[in-house]
């Protein structure tokens, strides 16, 4: 399944149409007909998204929505409150309960999914980074503090300069950041000359229908503003323009119409979230690079890999979803050594390394766990898929010779790798590593460069 999503609202109709509308686009969906079932199937179901209907009974959307914000357990999952109110009113109390977006009724089916798959995109890739902050904090490093916030420095990008003077001035009085002007030209250019704007705010049409979400669409693919929330303003209504900008991953919508405490709202939030994302970031990046990334080969080594699996086993357990471990080993490395040297067998597992590397998602472990010995993990994975993906590592390795030294010589090498799938119904890793092993050992003794499943337990 692509996600799972609760949905609540006490109109059994209406979770029955939602969940036809998510079940074709493949997203495991589960129910709640109140507020307070919502709160217990969050906190036991640990759904990715929740869709929530604002005017529920007994405890309405909002009282729900601050109270899912308060717990630990529950205060990162994405929220989209679904209402038939449109006042302004409405969507601020919302947007301060801590919704993630507010739709009405009647719902579009278009943005509807649009507005899920971003926030599940968004959703996986902070989830992913709090589990390797996580296991850091394991292992004796501290997350970054916050400390002292400075201003954030918030970009505005207009069709024309004095619409952007207009939001500037709506906004001003609401917000302690830097509000700068920027051109499209200029926005492009400021990624190479000095400080980069901590958010961005672009309208749709610039000097041409559609530019603002081509500018869009450039910053997201530059490295130095991969991270950074862009919030895009468009006319009302524009449906097609919304869908097309939540799929070039803008982090947030508003219309031209907006109100400024709305605005002011949205704000706040991105750049929160983009400084706690780059907190983490940070403590992943400079925290692990000395203590826990093997020297030779760059990948993650043993010490970083088990502490990381563990989390990734625990979460299985609690969302019980499969995964899949695999142990890899190459084939008869010591006449490598004995043969070409010790300095020639580095070469090659730093191109092995590479290669396997290369054929792995981002969201999927890698490390070096011995000598000529690797570990991956690969979250949220069927069996079928995990057999792909060792066949497609082990041909990668096996395919093309590698060149040693400066000189012509080259050799080949392969690898024969174990594989065991973790159901979600055990948490025990070490009976998991332990059937890995014993495919690994199983793909050695009959005759090696081949892959091997253990299913005893899946």
């Amino acid at each position: 399944m692509a996600g799972r999503i609760l949905i609540a609202d006490n109109v059994a109709t209406n979770r029955i149409v939602l969940k036809v509308k998510l079940s074709s686009a493949f997203y495991d969906v589960i129910q709640a007909a109140s507020g307070q079932q919502a709160l217990e199937a969050a906190r036991s179901e640990h759904p990715d998204l929740i869709i929530l209907d604002a005017q529920m009974p007994e405890m309405d959307g909002i009282s729900v929505c601050e109270a899912l914000r308060s717990d630990p357990i529950t205060e990162h999952i994405p929220v989209i409150m679904i209402t038939s109110s449109s006042d302004t009113t409405s969507k601020l109390r919302a947007l301060k309960a801590g919704a993630d977006d507010i739709l009405f009724k009647p719902l579009d089916e278009l943005t509807l999914l649009a507005r899920v798959r971003s926030l599940l995109r968004a959703c996986g890739t902070a989830d992913e980074l709090r589990l390797r902050a996580s296991t850091c904090r394991e292992l004796g490093f501290a997350e970054a503090q916050a400390g002292f916030e400075m201003p954030g420095n918030v970009a505005l990008i207009a069709a024309h300069k004095e619409t952007a003077l207009r939001w500037r001035s709506l906004l001003v009085s609401k917000v302690s950041d830097r509000i700068t002007i920027l051109s499209r030209n200029e926005a492009l250019q400021s990624l190479y000359n000095g400080p980069m704007p901590d958010m961005f705010i672009i309208a749709g049409d610039l000097d041409h229908p559609d530019e603002g979400l081509r500018l869009l669409s450039e910053l997201k693919s530059r490295t130095e503003t991969r991270y950074t929330p862009v919030l895009m303003v468009l006319k009302q209504p524009s449906h097609s323009q919304a869908v097309v900008a939540l799929d070039l991953d803008a982090s947030d919508l508003i219309s031209d119409d907006f109100d400024p405490e709305e605005l002011a709202l949205r704000v706040k939030t991105q750049i929160k979230r983009k400084r706690q994302s780059d907190r983490l970031r940070e403590t992943v990046q400079d925290g692990l690079r000395m203590a826990v990334i093997d020297p030779l080969t760059g990948l993650y080594n043993r010490r970083y890999a088990l502490p990381h699996l563990g989390h990734i086993v625990e979460r299985a357990y609690q969302t019980k979803r499969r995964f899949a471990v695999m142990i890899l080993d190459l084939d008869r490395f010591k006449s490598v050594n004995d043969s070409f040297g010790h300095a020639a067998g580095d070469e090659v597992l730093i191109e092995v390394a590479k290669r396997i590397r290369e054929n792995l998602r981002g969201v999927d472990l890698l490390a070096r766990i011995g000598g000529e010995e690797f570990l991956i993990a690969m979250p949220d994975t069927s069996l079928s898929v995990a057999r792909i993906a060792a066949e497609r590592l082990r041909h990668a390795v096996e395919q093309t010779e590698i060149t040693i030294g400066a000189g012509p010589k080259s050799l080949s090498v392969t690898l024969s790798i174990g594989v065991a799938m973790g159901d979600g119904k055990s948490h025990s890793l070490t009976e998991l590593l332990a059937r890995a092993d014993r495919a690994l050992f199983t793909a050695k003794s009959d005759g090696r460069n081949q892959v091997t499943v253990n299913l005893s337990a899946a």
